[in-house]
């Protein structure tokens, strides 16, 4: 319809004119429209845009440069949709606007250019023919000419191949023509793509239109080209003509005829290696080479013979120079330099074998790296030429096997995993290189590297992947790591690549299995080692759950009898560590677990002999633990477990031997894990057990050897005690393992006489610090001995006759204890004995464990499982009840809070997560209402926990019953609130539900109503600068008005008094002092920043505004020039290593001091609605000046400014708060305080001036600079206050101070800028006309002062006009500088007292000026 096509004209023709938008987004969005509308109708978009051009002829370039893309862009789009006339016109049109100008203006030729290479892509003659118009014989052509020859035969080879040999005919001529640099770049550029092209069109024959082309029809051309580029060209000085020459050349040499190359052979290498040295990017000039070698072996060529050793060298300088992979030519440049390494490969394999080799023996890093990547790709690239060449090549590689750069190990890891893709493991040697890999698996973490240095975190990593390529992807390596992986499980030094290993061998394993195959049955013995890892499954980077799998996977090699029992046991096993971590596993319930699983297995092999082969190569395999004791412990019990299924009696004596000879028994670890694993063993041997305790008791490891002159004594009775400490707890654990129908008869004649004989108590007299191991050993001993009678003591009458002697010695040990020391092993240990010995006897009449149990139970009740909340519920009513009857009630008894559970029990039904909470909530009070003190303390720390649990709902509810319980009972917890605070700290950083946030949030401000100052106390002492996690915490104290305003001013009251810093000597000897700040002041104001950042501050902050912004301007003052203190960390809670080396860097690069106040201050204004004041000052950058020393007080300035223009009524109230300030002993909060007050001076600021000039004067200090700008700032505030009365009052006040500094010391207050100033322009205030014509004439900075006769001239007029001279009188004898003071007698005696003698105020004046003159002749008496 007409007027759809109008409207598509408008469309049009508005985003052409909209095409020249400075916005690059805009001009993008413009194109894609019009090919948008293009794509519809092709020609008539084409006609606007063409019409366009046309129309304005004199649009600028950048408006033009887009129509002309947008032309591109259609024609690309729709060029088989386009007429053939439109066709015709378009490459008119784009021949005209590429060569219209004779300059180069790239950005618009190029886009016409652009053009018409996209419709050659079509109508490659039409093209031709126009381009060739304007490519004729000896006229140098346009430089887009020949760039749009070279474009079009990058985009059509098989269209422009064709034209090329007349193109070049054409264009040889003109190659003396060009003279500037840009046209031989260009011609250079033509002859690279033309090159290309025509080779790319001669590997393709069969697809091309012309199949008779061939090479020599170029090679002429093509020669004569060379000769200028190689002979002239190349040497230019410009290095973008030079590569692109370079580039060309080695395009060329493929067409050149075969001898003409021979012939330039020895020039063209020398020259293109020469250009290393001149051109900083070598990608090209690889390339280049790469091209040269490749022509002149495919001819035949030997004429590189006699360069290699010059190539050789230069390929393998680049090759060992570092790629940069931010930089892609430097990997480019890598890669062609490989490929050149290959082609001379092909030709020259020995001699460039003999090079690689040699020169992998420089252990220089980079040079070593180097080869390493050659020898890589040589294995990768010539597969057939290194096949002879194995056996070197392996022998080769063991050096760098053994260098000690993780740089140069990762590249001898990737050479290695090319070498078992290509047969070199399976060969002799190779099993070297596969305990390479498997070491560099088992490498430990990196503690420190520099920054390009490969960690060991990630050369392991490489490692592990590379093993697992080995068992996944080379095929040919099965047989050679099946079994050979599992001789690297038992070695310790491999213990951190067990996981690598196991998944690699459960692979294997799994494989052959499957296939059946017969070496999969191997003889395998150290089951034990799978054992142990999976008693510690964290440790070594997981290898708990890898051992149990791999376990079930060669199950077969192991006993064929365990197959059904573990593929049952073990999946069980591996969930149990899935649903759990490191933090959250029961160690001593999952090692149980491990020994129930040994058990069932012994019991369903149900093979004596191979139970005892199993301990006989357990125990051999005990000195591997050596250096992991816990492991070694683990392993004694897993020997006692083994030792329970033997039938050889005599084999289970030798066995315990063999454990008691070899323990190391002066570790407390191995001792205990040996008796444990006898303990076990006497489970079913506890006769012969106590026969080999007797026996090993009397053996020569007891006996003492002398020494010489008897010098060893000490030390051997020291052995010998720690082995009797390991006996007498074997004797306690072997009752505790012992049958219970065979203990009571063992139990005083076998089991507590050997115990008493090996303790020694004369030991005890002798000083020997092994007294007290022994006596641990007892008490241990004793205590798992009372723990046994007392299982069997519920089934069988026994009369503990040695119970009271028992309990006796356990007192004794109480009182050996010192007095002042409550809490050590000993006392710990006797009272649990104490407990077991008195246990079936007496009623412990406390529930323990109430709180733990509460803690885990309530969260439940919110769960999403409707059976799990009334379950938990249950659970909880139940408890309750127990503990009433603990609390003595009677089991009928019921107590109405208890029974109100019913009801919430009831509530919980519903699926509402708001009932759920309130339930929660109701549930707490009655648990708060029954729950004794000493549990609560553990059910808040259950709570704790339960913020982190996996479900939502439990952690919500944690937070719910921690929050209602702190309420009713968290005024009673003062002592515990520096360790909630801590717990609270750790949680935060690690909960994920917002939610719960908020209300560990909510806990912290409850605990802060009620224990106010201590959790101050505690979150100020917290590491600075604040973590994130301490910031929360702040910033939650924020939320409540009323706690925020205690807060402020219990901060504002500190920062007052507390010094802001110390002056210390930094260096000995080095002159000066260094301000180094005090930490808590640091603190505080962080902490008042953190607060302020809650909006829930706004009410305390706007009336504690003043005080705030005071404390704060003040603060800033003192902070400015202040180095942080170098221990701000030392006492932090929790500071390791780790966080205190991520707070230095914290502090160095984002902490400083003064940016701390500053903050806090900006803070304060947004907080305080002065959004306004803020601006101004973060337009004129005042906050960077106010932290700079240099700045600091043209900051202020401009804050004072601000605060004028935009907060004027709140100043009299900031002025108050600052004016004590003025008086500060520290002179940087002075200078602070006395720039803020200049400023408010200013003509803007007249309406506040009048608040502050009664401190002015206050400000006249020992300090001259500060006296001078107090006296400058009085003089300021006289041009604003003389219309107010007060302010004419005070400038009678401070008349005779200003008179007496007329004589001040400093010649700056008296001349420069200060008193003649002041009392110039406060004259007009005074009262008097000749008071104020005599300032006006005599006090001028650069006249001189006659001193006497201005002063009696003076006195007369304030005399006769002002009548106030008593006041003057009396103020003048209350200066405290003595220096001006020596004027004052003068000043008095010879002229005011004369004339005063006059005035009518005689006694007026005898009664104030007299007495005060007498005192002061007494004081210059004294001076």
């Amino acid at each position: 319809p007409l007027g759809s096509g109008l409207k598509h004209f408008a469309v049009t023709l508005a985003l052409l004119d909209a095409a020249n938008d400075k916005d690059a987004v805009v001009q993008e969005q413009v194109r894609k429209s019009i090919l948008t509308l293009g794509n519809q109708q092709p020609d008539k978009v084409l006609s606007m845009c063409q019409d366009y051009l046309v129309k304005h002829s004199k649009l600028v370039a950048g408006h033009r440069v887009v129509v002309l893309q947008t032309i591109e862009l259609v024609v690309k789009s729709k060029i088989d949709d386009i007429s053939y006339p439109k066709i015709k016109s378009i490459i008119s049109l784009a021949s005209d606007e590429m060569t219209r100008s004779k300059e180069v203006s790239a950005e618009w030729q190029q886009a016409a250019s652009n053009i018409l290479v996209a419709v050659g892509n079509k109508y490659i003659n039409d093209i031709m023919e126009e381009i060739l118009s304007k490519f004729q014989p000896g006229v140098l052509p346009h430089f887009f000419v020949v760039q749009t020859l070279a474009s079009l035969s990058d985009s059509n080879v098989y269209g422009m191949v064709p034209f090329l040999s007349a193109i070049l005919g054409t264009m040889l001529p003109m190659l003396g023509m060009a003279k500037q640099d840009n046209m031989k770049w260009v011609f250079s550029s033509a002859l690279y793509r033309f090159s290309e092209s025509i080779l790319e069109y001669l590997a393709n024959l069969d697809k091309a239109p012309d199949p008779t082309v061939r090479k020599d029809t170029f090679s002429g051309e093509i020669y004569a080209a060379y000769d200028i580029l190689f002979n002239s060209w190349l040497q230019s000085r410009e290095p973008k003509l030079r590569l692109t020459v370079a580039e060309a050349l080695g395009s060329m040499s493929h067409l050149m005829a075969h001898d003409k190359l021979e012939e330039q052979l020895p020039k063209l290498v020398p020259t293109v290696l020469g250009l290393y040295k001149k051109n900083p990017e070598h990608y090209i000039v690889s390339k280049s080479l790469c091209q040269v070698l490749d022509a002149s072996v495919n001819m035949g060529s030997r004429v590189l013979e006699t360069q290699m050793d010059s190539l050789l060298s230069a390929l393998h300088q680049q090759v060992c120079s570092p790629m940069d992979f931010n930089n892609p030519p430097t990997i480019k440049n890598h890669n062609e330099v490989l490929r050149c390494f290959t082609i001379l490969a092909n030709t020259f394999p020995d001699r460039l074998m003999v090079f690689v080799l040699q020169r992998l023996e420089n252990s220089n890093e980079r040079n070593r790296m180097g080869s390493l990547a050659v020898l890589r790709h040589l294995i990768n690239s010539t597969t057939s030429i290194m096949e002879t060449k194995k056996l070197l090549i392996l022998a080769s590689i063991r050096q760098p096997l053994v260098d000690h750069s993780n740089k140069v190990k990762k590249r001898v890891v990737q050479v290695i995993s090319a070498m078992a893709h290509h047969g070199y493991l399976e060969l002799e040697g190779g099993d070297l290189l596969v305990r390479f890999i498997i070491q560099h698996c088992a490498l430990p973490d990196t503690y420190y590297v520099y920054p390009e240095e490969v960690t060991n975190e990630a050369l392991r990593s490489m490692c592990d992947n590379t093993l697992h390529l080995f068992t996944t992807t080379v095929g040919r390596l099965t047989d050679v790591l099946w079994p050979m992986l599992l001789c690297y499980l038992t070695p310790s030094q491999y213990s951190n690549a067990t996981t690598p290993l196991c998944k690699s061998l459960i692979l294997l394993a799994n494989k052959k299995r499957a296939a059946q195959e017969p070496n999969f049955i191997i003889d395998f013995t150290a089951s034990h080692t799978f054992q142990v890892n999976s008693a510690f499954p964290f440790r070594c980077r997981g290898h708990g759950a890898p051992s149990l799998s791999l376990l079930l996977a060669i199950v077969p090699n192991i006993h064929p009898k365990a197959e059904a029992l573990w593929s049952t046991e073990i999946p069980q096993l591996l969930t149990h560590l899935e649903e759990s971590t490191q933090e959250t596993l029961d160690k001593k319930s999952w090692e149980e677990s491990l020994l129930q699983f040994l058990s069932k297995t012994l019991v369903a092999i149900d093979d004596g002999q191979w139970s005892c082969q199993l301990a006989v190569e357990a125990t051999r395999y005990l000195p591997t633990y050596n250096n992991s004791l816990e492991e070694k412990s683990f392993l004694y019990k897993c020997i006692g477990m083994t030792l329970q299924q033997c039938t050889s009696k005599e084999l289970v004596r030798k066995q315990l031997q063999e454990v008691l000879v070899s323990a190391r028994h002066n570790d407390a670890t191995e001792r205990a894990g040996v008796a444990m694993g006898i303990g076990l063993c006497a489970s079913s041997h506890l006769d012969g057990t106590l026969t080999k305790l007797e026996e090993f008791g009397k053996s020569d490891a007891f006996k003492k050897a002398s020494g010489i002159f008897g010098l060893l004594k000490d030390k051997n009775d020291v052995e010998v005690e720690k082995i009797k400490s390991t006996l007498i707890l074997c004797y306690g654990y072997v009752a505790l393992n012992a049958p219970e129908d065979q203990l009571l008869n063992r139990l005083d004649n076998d089991i507590l006489r050997s115990i008493s004989k090996h303790f020694n108590t004369k030991v005890k007299t002798q000083g020997y610090p092994s007294f007290q191991l022994n006596s641990l050993s007892l008490i241990q001993s004793v205590g798992l001995i009372a723990k046994a009678i007392n299982t069997c003591v519920r089934k069988q009458g026994y009369l503990f006759s040695r119970k009271q002697e028992l309990m006796g010695v356990m007192m004794d040990f109480i009182k050996a204890e010192p007095a002042d020391a409550l809490r050590t092993p000993v006392r710990h240990l006797v009272m649990t004995t104490c407990a077991n010995l008195m246990y079936p006897f007496m009623n412990l009449v406390t529930f323990h464990n109430l709180g733990a149990l509460l803690g885990r139970l309530a969260p439940r009740c919110t769960d999403p499982n409707p059976g799990v909340r009334r379950a938990a519920i249950d659970c909880i009513y139940v408890l309750l009840h127990i503990q009433l009857r603990y609390e003595g009630f009677s089991l009928d008894y019921k107590d109405d809070s208890v029974e109100g559970l019913l009801t919430v029990r009831e509530k919980l039904n519903d699926p509402d997560h708001s009932v759920l909470y309130r339930s929660c909530s109701e549930l707490t009070k009655i648990i708060s209402k029954r729950l004794p003190q000493q549990q609560l303390n553990t059910l808040i720390f259950m709570l704790f926990e339960g913020l982190v649990d996996s479900q939502s709902n439990c952690s919500r509810a944690s937070s719910v019953v921690l929050n209602t319980l702190l309420k009713n009972r968290g005024a009673g917890l003062q002592d515990l609130v520096p360790e909630m605070l801590e717990v609270l700290h750790n949680r935060l950083q690690v909960i994920g539900e917002e939610q719960v946030k908020v209300a560990v949030a909510q806990s912290i401000l409850i605990l802060a109503t009620q224990h106010l100052q201590t959790v101050i106390t505690t979150l100020i002492s917290y590491p600075l600068p604040f973590d994130s996690w301490s910031c929360e915490m702040w910033t939650a104290l924020g939320a409540d008005s009323t706690v925020a305003r205690q807060i402020m001013e219990m901060i504002v009251e500190k920062l007052n008094v507390i010094a802001p810093f110390v002056d210390k000597k930094e260096f000995m000897l080095k002159p000066g002092m260094t301000k180094v700040a005090t930490s808590q002041p640091l603190a505080m104001t962080c902490a008042l920043r953190e607060m302020m950042m809650n909006g829930n501050t706004e009410e305390a902050v706007i009336s504690l505004f003043p005080q705030l912004f005071s404390a704060l301007l003040v603060r800033m003052g003192s902070s400015v020039g202040v180095q942080l203190p170098k221990d701000i960390n030392s006492n932090s809670i929790g500071a390791d290593l780790i966080s205190v080396c991520c707070l230095f860097i914290c502090l160095f690069f984002l902490f400083t001091h003064s940016s701390v106040a500053v903050e806090a201050l900006r803070i304060l204004l947004a907080r305080a609605h002065l959004d306004a004041v803020v601006k101004v000052l973060d337009q004129d950058s005042a906050w960077d000046k106010m932290k700079d020393s240099q700045q600091h007080t043209a900051g202020v300035t401009l804050l004072s400014r601000a605060m004028a223009k935009h907060a004027g009524p709140r100043l009299p109230m900031i002025v108050e708060s600052l004016c004590p300030s003025l008086n500060n002993i520290y002179e940087c909060q002075r200078i602070t305080v006395t720039a803020f007050f200049s400023e408010l001076t200013q003509p803007k600021a007249s309406e506040q001036c009048i608040y502050i000039y009664i401190y002015i004067y206050r400000g006249w200090s020992e300090n001259d600079e500060i006296r001078c700008a107090s006296i400058m700032l009085l003089g300021n505030l006289s041009k604003f206050g003389s219309g107010e009365p007060v302010f004419k009052d005070q400038i009678h006040n401070v008349l005779v101070s200003l008179l007496l500094h007329l004589s001040d010391p400093n010649a700056q207050v008296v001349k420069v800028s200060a008193c003649k100033y002041a009392m110039r322009v406060c004259a007009p205030v005074v009262g008097s006309e000749q008071i104020t014509a005599m300032f006006q004439n005599h006090l001028h900075e650069e006249k001189g002062l006659h001193y006497g006769e201005f002063i009696n001239d003076l006195i007369k007029y304030i005399v006769s006009n002002l009548g106030q001279i008593s006041l003057l009188v009396c103020y003048c004898f209350k200066s405290s500088e003595i220096n001006i003071w020596w004027n004052n007698p003068g000043f008095y005696s010879f002229h005011a007292f004369r004339h005063v003698l006059l005035h009518q105020s005689y006694t007026l004046f005898l009664d104030n000026f007299v007495p005060l003159l007498v005192q002061k002749f007494k004081q210059f008496i004294l001076v």
